[in-house]
């Protein structure tokens, strides 16, 4: 890694990580004992059929339904979101609502970025940890295709100039400073994909990193193509099964599965696909990144007191999370710092980890992690280890594929990966798993789970 790309790195100083603290004697064990998810729609150009709330609503209600207790059981209601809308303000309490949760339901919506599906879980985690709750309803919502169209800057000051004036010859000098360009819209998910400090969309973060590691647009382009293949398999042997819940309009139109994947996708079809964030010569493009898309994912939380009261069934328990913060500009990076945070403080090396999720949310950030791992300088640098941490086994990685493949909606994809891990090691009989993320804005998260 070249000196000068090095030294960016280091602006994540290794002692940031022990920051957290461990695990006392005191804690009591939380167990994931159910979840299920939406199936992920592709945005195409126009709003969705679902809202954020009634994507949540439409995996919620079914989930709820099969459990040996009442919805009202909960002790509260946290759901991470990150593009609210104007009609859902707190979408959380919404939702809880809807889903027949009673009107003394505690609920409250939390936001850090890509984060805040896992954020809704680790609040749930802490929460049930201390003592201060037994029963979460934990989630993650986002509906990218309702992102607003924003009014430019320019546009809203003549629009407040105008409605302001009292007099008709204030009203006639504001409509002479009338510009047609006023109304010009401004995308507003364009808007919230860059990063307001360091100025460059997500897409540049990628390029920045795959150039840092040396990551061609080939091997982003096989990773893709791979993700593509692992999803398409996963779907047809229903390694998804029980997972994915379908979804259903007020209409009645419905949808089964992830709608994203593309089975009959190929190296040459993805080779043909211009770079959009760095044009001509970047290697980032659409077939390499994480889809826009519609999505919700929930996951139910219990004490070994609400496992016993209500003859519930583990089926992993959260051991621990860690979140780490990064230069912005390099925020792919971030599951480097946190993962490794989490394994040194259990004492656990790379091989004790059973299967990795790692939200694909571009093929070259997936890689440049891989590749910083097994990059002594970085590991030495960066994570303060002695040698580096080392190449963690594709086998093991993102087994039935990721966001490449079935989508991103950003305040879900943190909720689905630990719920679909512990599906995934449950299927295949595996212990320990780790799922893990970048997240815009110079931050990374990660969760150990271990099956029960």
């Amino acid at each position: 890694m070249p000196r000068k790309q090095k030294s960016e790195t280091r602006k994540t100083p290794s002692r940031q990580r022990r920051s957290a603290p461990g695990r006392s004697a005191a804690e009591r064990p939380v167990f994931i004992v159910d979840g299920a998810r939406t199936p992920f729609l592709r945005a195409r150009g126009k709003p969705g059929p679902f809202t954020p709330v009634d994507l949540a609503v439409q995996c919620g209600r079914p989930l709820l339904a099969r459990q040996p207790f009442s919805p009202e059981s909960f002790d509260k209601v946290i759901l991470g979101c990150v593009n609210v809308i104007a009609d859902e303000m707190n979408p959380a309490r919404v939702a809880a609502l809807r889903l027949g949760m009673g009107d003394a339901m505690p609920a409250f919506t939390v936001q850090i970025n890509c984060g805040s599906g896992m954020q809704s879980i680790d609040t749930a985690f802490r929460t049930i940890q201390s003592g201060n709750a037994d029963l979460i309803l934990a989630g993650g919502t986002e509906a990218l295709s309702h992102a607003p169209l924003v009014w430019p800057q320019e546009g809203a000051a003549w629009f407040g100039r105008f409605a302001f004036a009292r007099s008709l010859p204030e009203k006639l000098s504001a409509l002479g400073a009338f510009r047609m360009r006023m109304l010009k819209p401004v995308i507003g998910l364009e808007r919230g994909l860059t990063d307001p400090v360091t100025q460059l969309n997500m897409g540049q973060t990628a390029e920045k990193i795959g150039h840092i590691f040396n990551i061609s647009r080939e091997a982003a382009d096989a990773y893709a193509l791979e993700s593509h293949q692992r999803l398409t398999r996963a779907q047809k042997n229903g390694a998804l099964k029980g997972e994915v819940i379908p979804a259903v309009t007020r209409e009645g139109v419905l949808y089964e599965h992830d709608d994203g994947v593309r089975p009959d996708t190929s190296m040459e079809r993805l080779a043909k696909l211009k770079p959009v964030f760095e044009k001509p010569y970047g290697s980032v493009t659409p077939g390499n990144s994480s889809q826009i898309t519609d999505g919700a994912s929930w996951v139910v939380l219990a004490s070994e007191d609400a496992v016993k009261k209500h003859g519930l069934t583990p089926l992993a328990q959260i051991v621990d999370s860690a979140w780490s913060g990064l230069d912005p500009s390099i925020m792919g990076l971030g599951p480097t710092l946190c993962s490794t945070a989490l394994l040194e403080r259990h004492k656990l090396a790379r091989d004790d980890i059973d299967l990795w999720e790692l939200n694909e949310a571009f093929a070259a950030q997936v890689l440049a992690c891989l590749a910083a791992w097994e990059d002594a300088d970085y590991c030495r640098d960066v994570l303060g280890l002695e040698k580096p941490f080392g190449r963690i086994d594709r086998k093991r990685l993102n087994v039935d594929g990721g966001a490449i493949s079935l989508g991103h909606p950003v305040g879900t994809s943190g909720n689905r990966i630990v719920l679909h891990l512990v599906n995934a090691m449950r299927k295949r009989g595996e212990k320990r798993g780790v799922a893990t993320e970048c997240i815009g804005g110079g931050l990374g998260g990660a969760m150990l789970v271990e099956v029960v």
